[in-house]
């Protein structure tokens, strides 16, 4: 009774906004680093399937989000990809606005790399020198534990080490799952290198996750949108520039890009596949059951993705830059995608 319900609502949506029964392509939205393999599996799905290719629009995990939890209904998304899990937050919006079946579909690894042109000089980082070059407010340099706005401008400033380059960073903004994952992965793990800030966290979380997360607003962090071509562009035109993304577009831009090392580990394959690179993070998409069965396709579009020559160790992802899943956990999510069992709260 619950799922006919729920379908006459997307009917009844479409209904209302378009005059037709229902939409017949899958609408998806989300990541910019999950897209090129949504795109991917697009594409294989439209060219050998008798539905149409979904259509993709790459908003960044956090727009997504929103969009697709505004509701149910042919005006808001089928599916949504995201590169790192869906938040608390995010999952009580759906819940309030009626998406209360939502299926988590986690489709492998990903590092994300700090790059610049091969021209320039490849960089060799520790998660402290990333967060001291990046971060709003920094501990004083002339000693104390005390917080003062970010007064480096070189790298070498920094860690005497390093290149004497001008800092600029070109990294995606507050929306996109990449930002909050290199928050999280880089930064707060060079945060809490020093014990004074490491112990906030006890004390007020809110004050700690903020010192450790917010990027410095006065110009050696660009904030660059979704576009990963367009980081691409500026690094090329500027040696010095480095750029923050997936590694999967380092991977595709491999001839005019190297990747910095952290704490000594370059981002290849192998590294993020073993756990071995610092900065690795999940991939995921989220379906909105509610849809299934009513936008045709959903669920053979997921079948394809969720297949071995698609995600698997030999699958044409891999060639992308997806790292694959441990064959284990592969077979337990399709299973459990192929019965579109709804995931609860991500707490």
């Amino acid at each position: 009774m619950k799922k006919q319900v729920l379908a006459l609502a997307v009917i009844g949506a479409a209904a209302a906004s378009t005059g037709a029964m229902a939409r017949d392509t899958i609408n998806i939205v989300g990541s910019s680093t999950v897209f090129p393999f949504a795109t991917a599996v697009a594409e294989q799905f439209g060219n050998t399937t008798d539905f149409p290719t979904p259509k993709i629009e790459s908003t960044g995990s956090g727009g997504g989000m929103k969009l697709f939890c505004a509701g149910v209904g042919v005006e808001h998304p089928d599916i949504t990809n995201a590169s790192r899990r869906m938040k608390v937050s995010e999952f009580e919006m759906c819940q309030e606005n009626g998406v209360d079946e939502v299926v988590e579909v986690k489709i492998g690894y990903d590092g994300i790399a700090m790059a610049n042109s091969k021209e320039g000089q490849q960089l060799e980082l520790s998660p402290r020198d990333i967060w001291l070059a990046l971060a709003k407010d920094v501990p004083n340099p002339e000693g104390g534990e005390e917080l003062v706005p970010n007064p480096y401008e070189t790298w070498q400033q920094v860690n005497p080490d390093l290149p004497d380059m001008e800092i600029e960073v070109l990294g995606p903004p507050p929306t996109s799952g990449t930002r909050d994952a290199f928050a999280e992965l880089a930064m707060e793990s060079g945060c809490k290198s020093f014990d004074w800030i490491a112990e906030m966290k006890a004390e007020d979380k809110s004050k700690y996750k903020a010192v450790c997360h917010a990027m410095r607003e006065d110009g050696p962090y660009v904030e660059a949108g979704e576009n990963d071509n367009l980081i691409v562009q500026k690094l090329e035109a500027n040696p010095d520039a480095v750029g923050i993304f997936g590694f999967s577009f380092l991977d595709q831009n491999s001839d005019k890009l190297q990747g910095a090392k952290i704490d000594g580990i370059p981002p290849t394959f192998d590294s993020i596949a073993s756990g071995e690179y610092p900065v690795s993070r999940s991939l995921y998409f989220y379906v909105k059951k509610a849809h299934v069965g009513t936008v045709p396709g959903i669920e053979e579009y997921v079948a394809e993705f969720t297949s071995d020559k698609a995600w698997g160790p030999e699958g044409y992802l891999a060639d992308k830059g997806l790292i694959p899943l441990p064959e284990d956990m592969r077979a337990d999510i399709a299973n459990a995608v192929e019965n579109m069992e709804p995931m609860s709260s991500p707490e």
